[in-house]
């Protein structure tokens, strides 16, 4: 299906020659708001970069897995609370939160189908790069994206019958299962190989990650500059998606934290939870949208997901940028007061250096 992108509001006066305030090839018109295809090199240059960014997504994915052990990930799977309580957070949580916020701001129909999408859609790999810089559990944090892009393929159609009846029907909805697939595949071979290198080579692959980490935190920041240019022109949208497109986010953060501390888990784990349930694969529900609605309600909801991505990636950073400075003074002035009870227990207590592949933490898992 061909994508159609908002123009930019034109000016009535400059078309006076005409009957319509918008230009000739604009496929819909509503006063000076108007709907216009996508010009050739935008197109072109948006398959470019997308090319380009997956290749790096790719690579990026690869040095997380250099900081994958084998034997913890399968840990994870064998005993999979952690994966359990991000399932609850990721199909139960986010889909719950997507319905009662569309219900509460009393959005149109078809903007209530495009929040309930993105409540559904699996986690996002961008959760595994910031789940590294805020000291997350990396076993876990790459186990729950791989297991929620897999079950995504039952529970995406499952909690859309559930929860857009109200509003549509959800046969409408086209799920893009060869998306999900590369998605999955996307995030699945190149781990993998992250890990083999990790068991071969475990000191290269600390150099692996190090480059890997940096240029994940730059592709992040890339992805949403790139993604506000190309589609600057579909910014007109009704202030309650942009009033939801910052709470839901902050909600899946926040939801997710105390669910996973009321099932016990570890500080640590806490984090890479959060992080899982709030930051969602924007690009899958993009995806869903454009195969499944037709140009006059694409005018309505188009840019959601790009919203949607703005303010979970801001609020991501306001958590690394909070937890870095936790650590920095209040870790570090802790350690510095227990430093001689410290002494006594180096010999005997493995280093979380060792344990986490780099990662310094007081922390008791």
């Amino acid at each position: 299906m061909q994508t159609y992108l908002l123009s930019q509001r034109f000016n009535a006066g400059s078309f006076a020659g005409n009957s319509t305030a918008c230009p000739a090839n604009a496929t819909i018109c509503n006063g000076t708001s108007c709907v216009l295809p996508e010009e050739a090199l935008n197109e072109t240059l948006r398959v470019v970069l997308s090319t380009v960014l997956t290749t790096m997504l790719a690579l990026v994915m690869f040095s997380m897995g250099c900081n994958v052990e084998f034997k913890k990930f399968w840990g994870h799977i064998k005993r999979p609370w952690g994966i359990f309580v991000g399932f609850l957070c990721q199909f139960g949580i986010m889909p719950l939160t997507a319905f009662l916020l569309s219900l509460a701001f009393n959005v149109l129909p078809v903007q209530a189908v495009v929040v309930l999408i993105m409540g559904c859609c699996p986690g996002g790999s961008a959760s595994n790069i910031i789940a590294y810089w805020v000291d997350g559990d990396m076993d876990l944090s790459v186990s729950m994206t791989t297991s929620s892009t897999l079950l995504a393929m039952g529970m995406m159609p499952l909690c859309l019958f559930i929860y857009t009846k109200m509003w549509t029907d959800s046969n409408a909805i086209v799920l893009p299962y060869d998306s999900i697939g590369v998605s999955l595949i996307a995030l699945v071979i190149p781990v993998s190989i992250g890990m083999y290198v990790n068991h071969r080579w475990p000191s290269k692959a600390k150099i692996i990650l190090k480059i890997g980490s940096i240029t994940g935190a730059i592709l992040i920041v890339v992805i949403a500059v790139v993604g506000g240019i190309l589609y600057q022109g579909s910014w007109v949208i009704t202030p309650k998606l942009w009033i939801i497109g910052t709470i839901f986010p902050a909600a899946g953060y926040s939801l997710g934290f105390v669910l996973a501390r009321i099932a016990g888990l570890s500080w640590h784990r806490c984090r890479t939870v959060s992080l899982e349930t709030g930051m969602q694969n924007t690009q899958l529900c993009s995806t869903i949208v454009q195969l499944s609605f037709t140009s006059e309600q694409l005018e309505l909801m188009f840019t959601f997901p790009l919203i949607y991505s703005i303010f979970q990636l801001l609020f991501a950073l306001l958590i690394l940028g909070g937890y870095r400075i936790y650590i920095k003074r209040c870790v570090k002035t802790k350690t510095d007061v227990e430093k001689p009870e410290e002494k006594e227990d180096t010999k005997s207590t493995p280093s979380h250096d060792k344990i986490n592949g780099g990662f310094v933490s007081n922390e008791t898992t």
